[in-house]
């Protein structure tokens, strides 16, 4: 498995499944550039929306996870405790072996969607 895929999926098992935000430093550069309007900037800007994202109880269901050299793209289904469901790709650049920029792409409340084609939105 390529280096880089493999550091992400241990993020994801450590900091989203297991929710073990202590290991953060690890994983991250502490000026993290983050593009997704509702996060702040650097590491402790993602402890801070991660300490109350794990509020929701997320079930992560990874997919996909693919690399082409410093960018990691991680498709999931997260299911939350209050039983809505969002499809999210997750887009990684990493240096030096640790994350240094996100983007992502989510599909909010997808429980209801009904498919006119007849295929599974994941």
């Amino acid at each position: 498995m390529d280096h880089n895929k493999q550091i992400v999926t241990d993020f994801y098992q450590q900091i989203f499944i297991k929710g073990n935000l202590s290991v953060l430093a690890n994983y991250m550069h502490d000026n993290y550039i983050q593009h997704n309007p509702t996060v702040e900037n650097g590491r402790q800007g993602f402890f801070n929306f991660m300490q109350k994202f794990l509020q929701f109880k997320p079930q992560i269901d990874i997919l996909n996870i693919t690399c082409e050299n410093d960018m990691v793209y991680v498709f999931f289904k997260c299911t939350l405790a209050n039983g809505h469901i969002n499809k999210v790709c997750d887009i990684y650049r990493l240096h030096q072996g640790k994350l240094a920029e996100h983007w992502d792409v989510i599909e909010h409340n997808v429980e209801n969607i009904e498919s006119i084609n007849g295929n599974s939105i994941f």
